[in-house]
């Protein structure tokens, strides 16, 4: 009996397209792009060229592979709590459209395919880096780090972060300084993230019982700790340009980029710093910057070769 039928035969009205539809929602879409965004420009970074398009296409399904895995599982691990809070609480398992069993199941398969995938179909070394990420996100951030510490993000996050190295892997087939800085440059670049976020659900985390940082500690203090590592990911962001010898399109990018990420991390630093009121600090203004600065930085990596 396939996964579909035995949905169906579980729900009893679930259509074939709505099983698919949930499983593909396990494997948390959105992230998955955000995570590609990472690794197929340092594969044109790394070449310094256009990279063989099999190449992309064979990391890219891998890398989509892996990522669902990581997703699924953390869906598993997190379906107390996601039952619990606002924003996740459609996901597929809370709403049991997807027995737990079957998409700890679906999650595992997911990760064997893309270990395999990427072997084969690109690099062993990228094959575990992949791997590694997955594991260091399901067991390291979300089954001992998410529950236990308001540093959650800051150290789980790192698992976000394997995309760089694994795109730069897959066409050089060794590590160097360049993927390593753009590790860094997402490492730093994820608490602002992630706490503006958590800014705005702040009371899921705390009806969870998750210390996420916007949960136990003051928007002020939130806001403080966001403009320092906006600072750290900013330099981090530049030292790419002596280690990767760009040309000068990329530093320029980067400067650019990162006084306007700095600008909206000390508004809103100004905004909470006498006020808890949501609808005055606006956290997801930064958030939905975040996403915009990540996405142009990589890309004008990405270009610099044909550019700079």
């Amino acid at each position: 009996m396939s996964l579909v039928d035995a949905e169906q035969q579980q729900t009893g009205t679930a259509s074939v397209r709505d099983v698919v539809a949930a499983y593909v929602a396990l494997t948390k879409p959105r992230i998955i792009e955000l995570l590609l965004l990472t690794t197929v420009p340092v594969m044109f970074l790394a070449a310094r060229d256009v990279p063989d398009l099999w190449l992309v296409v064979a990391t890219m399904v891998g890398g989509t592979l892996s990522a669902g895995s990581a997703n699924a599982l953390n869906c598993v691990v997190d379906a107390d709590i996601d039952q619990k809070m606002r924003r996740t609480s459609r996901r597929p398992l809370p709403r049991h459209q997807v027995s737990t069993q079957r998409a700890l199941v679906f999650g595992l398969v997911l990760g064997v395919v893309s270990t395999l995938w990427l072997g084969m179909f690109v690099n062993w070394l990228s094959s575990m880096l992949a791997l590694a990420a997955n594991v260091f996100y399901v067991v390291g951030y979300t089954m001992l780090l998410k529950r236990r510490t308001p540093q959650n993000i800051v150290w789980g996050g790192a698992a976000g972060c394997f995309p760089a190295l694994i795109g730069w892997t897959a066409v050089t087939g060794e590590l160097a300084w360049a993927p390593v800085v753009l590790f860094g440059v997402v490492f730093f670049w994820t608490p602002p993230h992630f706490w503006s976020l958590g800014m705005r659900y702040r009371e899921d985390y705390a009806a969870a019982d998750v210390p996420m940082l916007p949960s136990v500690a003051s928007s002020r203090e939130v806001a403080r700790q966001i403009v320092g590592y906006s600072w750290v990911m900013f330099a981090t962001s530049l030292a790419l340009w002596p280690v990767a010898e760009t040309g000068w399109f990329y530093p320029s990018a980067a400067i650019v980029l990162g006084v306007i990420f700095l600008v909206e991390a000390y508004d809103l630093q100004s905004r909470a710093r006498d006020t808890e009121e949501l609808s005055i600090i606006k956290p997801m203004r930064l958030f939905h910057l975040s996403n915009a600065y990540l996405a142009l930085l990589f890309v004008a990596a990405a270009a610099d070769p044909f550019i700079g």
